[in-house]
């Protein structure tokens, strides 16, 4: 039986959808007139599964207090051991609307005032907000940047963990903006050194199933039992499948204990109960939407091939960091010598291009720029055609 071939070439109108990528764009940017390849959400229609469940459920026509089903949390576990080789308890699968309201609970739930939270710059934003958030204060072992791969410091990484004021590390695992996913031996040294320093590791794994061909993911917690006594998993269906908008994700503590706290949190701020299509439509998409993916990641993949290319042939002052997993490329700009306002000026004002800002990553993405590849080609070209002609005219 040969499976559906989808068209992610296809444009789909979201201006006027009360689209944030969309409909926001010009006035966060104040900006008219922009292309968005900004927030991380996708231009591409769901798996048909997902629309059809949907479809099904709004028919039902009565949408009361609502909660995660048998069916629901088997089908988590079985798209955790399918893709991941990842076998979990069912009991493990906590709930949250999304991954960074989790991050907020958790920095709130985990540590105390004076504490402090490891991030990895250039990094996810939130990270750094749920820790000012909650008024703790931030350490950061960044990255490193070598003949275009990003790397941890693990050095440093130990020094800073050797703070006893050190309670948590916030791992981005694939790493948003560079775009790595870490290896095996990577993330047990992250291991080791955050048991050896009592450092509880909150892994974001938000983009754990956008990961490339010969790469692979490894949930950290998947690692040892040692590594699942003391960490939290964050994953959703909404990168995945392109629903962020029905907030359902799905956060992963295996200790009882840790797991104790973390739905005590959820009581506390009256977060326990799902969005009821959110529900649905993650169940539908972790049952049957496997073959929808492995097609977008095939399709992402040329876009970010497509861009590497261009840049390669037409802008070789810009280069693309090696994308190995997520659907957002992380491109280096400093050879243009402009400061970040200028940068950001050029991208915005000239080339009329909504994408965000490396510095908003932290200081270590000064001269860089994130870009969304999950859209159609066309806009992709688009893109770079407006990217070239801004700086021809520089």
């Amino acid at each position: 039986m040969n499976s559906k071939e989808y068209d992610f070439d296809e444009i789909i109108e979201r201006k006027g959808s009360a689209s944030v990528k969309w409909d926001e764009a010009d006035r966060i940017f104040h900006t008219e007139g922009l292309l968005p390849m900004w927030v991380a959400d996708m231009d591409f229609r769901v798996p048909d599964e997902v629309t059809a469940a949907l479809r099904n459920r709004v028919d039902h026509g009565i949408y009361g207090y609502s909660l995660r089903s048998e069916s629901y949390l088997a089908a988590v576990q079985r798209w955790m051991s399918a893709r991941h080789g990842w076998e979990i308890e069912r009991e493990w699968i906590c709930h949250s609307p999304g991954v960074v309201t989790a991050l907020n609970l958790i920095v709130d739930g985990f540590t105390e005032p004076g504490d402090k939270v490891l991030i990895q710059p250039p990094v996810y934003p939130p990270f750094r907000k749920s820790a000012r958030n909650q008024a703790r204060d931030l350490v950061t072992n960044p990255l490193v940047y070598d003949q275009g791969k990003y790397t941890m410091d693990f050095a440093d990484l130990e020094r800073k963990m050797s703070d006893p004021s050190v309670k948590m590390m916030i791992l981005c695992s694939p790493h948003n903006p560079v775009g790595r996913v870490w290896t095996k031996a990577e993330l047990s040294q992250v291991s080791q050194l955050s048991l050896k320093h009592h450092v509880l590791v909150v892994c974001d794994e938000i983009h754990g199933d956008l990961v490339f061909s010969g790469k692979k993911q490894i949930p950290f917690a998947g690692l040892s039992e040692e590594a699942a006594s003391h960490s939290i998993i964050c994953t959703a269906p909404s990168k995945t499948f392109n629903i962020a908008g029905l907030q359902i994700s799905n956060i992963i503590i295996p200790d009882p204990a840790l797991r104790r706290i973390y739905l005590d949190q959820l009581q506390r701020f009256s977060l326990n109960e799902p969005n009821a299509l959110g529900a649905v439509a993650a169940e539908a998409a972790y049952r049957g939407g496997g073959e929808w993916l492995d097609q977008c990641l095939d399709y992402i993949k040329r876009n970010a091939d497509y861009v590497a290319d261009f840049l390669r042939s037409r802008i070789p002052e810009l280069t693309m960091v090696p994308l190995e997993g997520t659907y957002l490329g992380w491109i280096d700009c400093r050879k243009l010598g402009l400061d970040k306002i200028q940068l950001q000026n050029l991208m915005l004002k000239k080339a009329k291009i909504a994408f965000n800002q490396g510095y908003t990553f932290g200081d270590e993405g000064g001269g860089f720029v994130r870009v969304n590849l999950a859209c159609p080609r066309s806009l992709i070209k688009q893109a770079m055609g407006r990217m070239l002609q801004a700086i021809q005219n520089l």
